[in-house]
């Protein structure tokens, strides 16, 4: 971590510092919120969880090793400094703030309703065949993730590509104003977070307040396929760039495209200053739809066509996110992260490359509002009507999706629990299956993929 004392802190969250005030210049060596991870002289932020006071972990950070904690609660005199904020939350988003500005470093920022990770990653992987890339680890994208993942910086990073996850109104500046972003990314507008966000153009008008805080001559790409970014124009004097599958007079566009069943996808990538083919080597139009969008960010950031071919075809897999697993007796598509029905109909094209028997076990979706039941049995319908062979639905809600596949003729069987249907996988699956694994993340259907892997 770049040096970073307690007086840096305590102006960055406007708080009051308590203690010894020759400590203010001691510079701490990390930042967390979770009491198991201090170090010797780390920064412990308290703060609170729904079922827990993180307050009560002071004196175990303390014994640690920590050098200070950032509190809420007034804790009166102690023995070890500690500096008192409004909230907690704010000061980690405050700091997080300070400790960006700190950097003369590029940043992507990447937002949308789906796609968001897997087109962090492939805008990593291009971007890395030319500088030292920071990004975005996992899925901490959020209030508390995104200031934990800017902590990780350092000055051999040249550029940072950020995600940027909200379901609220009002969350999308909070973040925004710490990745202060060069290069603004929207993937898509859809249905995820219709609970609280009520409508797509809802969704629209939060992801895009990320706009408010791009730099001074700052780059915005979107996907011009989807129908309300499409009608994005001018922002702060910066024209969108768009990139397209389908329109060839857009920027950055694909032509050619040629599925090659679960190895990935062939396609030419067409960009202002050239073109290239290559070999998006994760299955699914729309992971070609995320390589141009890496090709349009390495773009702006200066890098050769060869270099953009590169970082595209050397695309790691991701476990739980079109991740192919070939075991003895089936192809498993892992893409049990998350879910949407935009996400579910994507894999379910992917699973549809497969040569052989096509299964999909789908489980619940969530966050998708009062509409659920008709989202659910839509994904049904459409695993039916692309001719998957077997829907094998798991959870509560999914029932409307076995639903929608038996209406429309394809056979579907239901399960209330993963493990009912563990207790008669062996009889259901058979040798040779190209088997989809998807759901929401709380389903935790990664349990699932690891019994198949060993069946």
């Amino acid at each position: 971590m770049k040096d970073i004392t307690l007086k840096n802190i305590t102006q960055a969250c406007q708080g009051i510092f308590h203690g010894d005030s020759s400590l203010l210049y001691r510079k701490i060596a990390g930042i967390t919120i979770d009491s198991r991870k201090v170090e010797k002289d780390f920064l412990f932020v308290a703060i609170n969880g729904e079922r827990f006071n993180a307050h009560r972990f002071i004196p175990d950070t303390i014994e640690k090793g920590a050098l200070c904690v950032v509190s809420h609660e007034d804790l009166g005199d102690t023995d070890f400094p500690y500096i008192l904020v409004e909230s907690t939350s704010q000061a980690l988003l405050d700091i997080a703030k300070y400790y960006r500005d700190s950097f003369d470093i590029k940043v992507v920022g990447i937002t949308g309703s789906v796609g968001k990770t897997s087109t962090k990653e492939m805008i990593a992987s291009v971007l890395a065949q030319k500088y030292n890339v920071h990004k975005t680890q996992g899925n901490f994208n959020n209030e508390c993730g995104l200031p934990l993942t800017v902590y990780e910086m350092n000055e051999e990073h040249e550029v940072s590509v950020l995600e940027m996850g909200i379901n609220h109104f009002g969350e999308m500046r909070k973040l925004s104003t710490v990745a202060s972003p060069d290069i603004c990314v929207i993937t898509n507008i859809g249905v995820a977070h219709l609970e609280f966000l009520k409508t797509k153009e809802g969704i629209m008008q939060e992801k895009t307040e990320m706009f408010k805080d791009m730099k001074e001559g700052g780059s915005i790409i979107l996907n011009g396929d989807d129908p309300l970014l499409s009608t994005i124009g001018t922002v702060k004097g910066v024209d969108p760039v768009f990139f397209s599958l389908e329109d060839t007079s857009a920027p950055v566009h694909a032509t050619d495209i040629e599925p090659i069943g679960l190895k990935g996808t062939s396609c030419t990538i067409h960009l202002p200053v050239g073109s290239f083919s290559c070999t998006v080597p994760t299955p699914g139009l729309h992971m070609v739809s995320n390589a141009l969008a890496g090709a349009a960010v390495g773009y702006k950031l200066g890098l050769t066509l060869d270099e953009i071919k590169r970082g595209i075809e050397s695309l790691p897999f991701m476990p739980g996110r079109n991740n192919i697993i070939q075991t003895e007796n089936m192809i498993i598509l892992d893409d049990c992260y998350n879910a949407n029905t935009v996400s579910m109909k994507a894999a379910l094209d992917v699973l549809d490359m497969g040569i052989g028997r096509k299964v999909a076990i789908l489980g619940d979706m969530g966050e998708l509002g009062d509409n659920w039941k008709e989202l659910h049995r839509e994904v049904g319908e459409y695993a039916s009507s692309i001719g998957i062979d077997l829907v094998i639905a798991i959870g509560e809600m999914s029932k409307e999706i076995a639903d929608g596949a038996n209406r429309s003729n394809t056979k579907a069987l239901w399960f209330a629990t993963k493990e009912g249907f563990l207790a008669q996988a062996d009889e259901i699956l058979i040798k040779g299956d190209n088997v989809l694994v998807k759901a929401s993340h709380g389903m935790e259907f990664p349990v699932i993929v690891e019994v198949l892997r060993g069946m």
